[in-house]
Formats: structure tokens, C-alpha cells, sequence
């Protein structure tokens, strides 16, 4: 920038004259005014493009946004019909429940006359469910405990259960605590309707089952007398059923 600090505007007026001077000065300006008019439309442009693929992007946002609104509410719809469902089914599994409970009961009556040996003092083994797993000799049991009694107090006591069959060609019998490592208190019950008690076992290599044993033992208490009740289920039924 230097060279513009050697330019003395008065010689150089002097030696142009006034004529060629304001010709000189007036293209400057016009040229001046050019280049800002040309670099103004320029950056005008730059701009109008910009906001331009600004109103786009923001209007394909607002549209991805109603499209995601539709898709809430649709999901919303579909949640609240899944909830009715859901409680429409729970209200009718507990109505099944509350009269399988009563036919039960009215079942227990007439075995308390007629078969007084398949209930431990109102106190039956209504299923008893077995399932196989993926792993080798591995099965999942479950066992439902009913009382039958009307204004029964709490039934407390335990199941135990042993499977017969053969190893070796040989009768054998073995008990649940001796082929898995569940704890004793999970056979505990104790229930004023009825009670789901679950578990798991590994037969022995080579150990063919046949029947399953299952008791329920009410020890004497301060409101329970003692008795037992013992079923027998065979092997391939209960694996049928469940």
C-alpha cells in the first residue's frame, strides 16, 4: 500500500487539467459504484440461496416432525387398545379364576365325602406341570397347591417330591434334594386359596423316570392339625400335559 502514499493528487490534477480530472474522478466513482453494485448482487444471491436451502431444510424437518406426530399418535391408539385388551383379558382370567376357585371348592366337598384321602385337611395338589430344557436330563417343574376350605386360615407346610424309575436295570428312586440345588424354603407354602411352587432338577446319567411323587406335609400348629397327602403322576402324562 505503499505506492498510494507517492500519489500527490494535486500534480497529478495539474497535469490532467480540470476536464480530464473530473472525467477521472466521476469513473472512479462509477466504477466504484459497479463493483459494489455487482459485488452486492453477488452476496445478495448468496444469501437468498442460503436462506433458500434454509426454508427447505426447515421445512423438510417440520414434515419429518408432523410424520413422527402421526406415528405417536397411531402408537399411542395402538397402546391404549393393547391396554384394553390386556385388562379385558385380566378381568376374564381373574372371573375364570374366581369360578374355577368355586368349582374346586364345591369339587372338594364331595371329595371330602366320597375320596377323604386325596385332601390334607382341605388342602389338595390341584397340577403338577414338568418341562423340558434345551440342557440334557434338565427339567423345570411347577406344582399348584389349592385349599378348599371356606374361612380357612393360612395353610403352612412343604412339598416334597421323589421321581421313581430305573438305572441300571434296577428300581430306583431319588429325591428332589438329591438332584437339585434348590433351597428347602422354596417348597414352603403357605396360602389361604391356592399357591404356585416352582423349581428345577437334573435326572441322573443313565436314570429312566417313570412316576413322580408329590407330598405335601401340613406339620401341627396352633390352627392346623397335622396330615399329609401324597400323589402319584406318571412321568410320560405329566410331560404330555403341561
Amino acid at each position: 500500500m505503499n505506492w498510494l502514499a507517492k500519489i500527490n493528487l494535486p500534480v497529478v490534477a495539474e497535469r490532467l487539467g480540470p476536464l480530464k480530472s473530473a472525467l477521472l474522478l466521476f469513473s472512479t466513482i462509477a466504477l466504484c459504484l459497479f463493483v459494489g453494485y455487482r459485488l452486492g448482487n453477488y452476496f445478495h444471491a448468496f444469501q437468498l440461496q442460503t436462506i433458500a436451502q434454509q426454508q427447505q431444510r426447515l421445512d423438510d424437518l417440520y414434515q419429518i416432525q408432523d410424520e413422527n406426530l402421526k406415528r405417536i399418535h397411531m402408537l399411542e391408539v395402538e397402546l391404549e387398545v393393547e391396554r384394553m385388551a390386556n385388562k379385558q383379558a385380566s378381568d376374564a382370567f381373574k372371573a375364570m379364576e374366581i369360578e374355577n376357585f368355586a368349582i374346586k371348592k364345591e369339587l372338594g366337598f364331595y371329595q371330602k365325602v366320597m375320596a377323604p384321602e386325596k385332601q390334607a385337611d382341605g388342602l389338595i395338589i390341584d397340577q403338577l406341570h414338568l418341562y423340558p430344557t434345551q440342557s440334557p436330563n434338565h427339567y423345570r417343574f411347577a406344582v399348584v397347591l389349592v385349599q378348599q376350605k371356606v374361612k380357612k386360615r393360612f395353610a403352612k407346610g412343604h412339598v416334597t417330591i421323589s421321581i421313581s424309575g430305573s438305572q441300571n436295570d434296577k428300581p430306583t428312586n431319588v429325591k428332589l434334594k438329591d438332584i437339585s440345588d434348590m433351597p428347602e424354603k422354596q417348597l414352603s407354602f403357605s396360602l389361604q386359596y391356592f399357591q404356585r411352587l416352582e423349581g428345577d432338577f437334573t435326572l441322573p446319567e443313565g436314570f429312566v423316570p417313570e412316576s413322580i411323587q408329590v407330598t405335601t406335609t401340613l406339620p401341627k400348629g396352633k390352627w392346623q392339625k397335622f396330615s399329609e397327602l401324597t400323589q402319584d403322576y406318571n412321568w410320560k402324562t405329566a410331560l404330555q400335559q403341561s
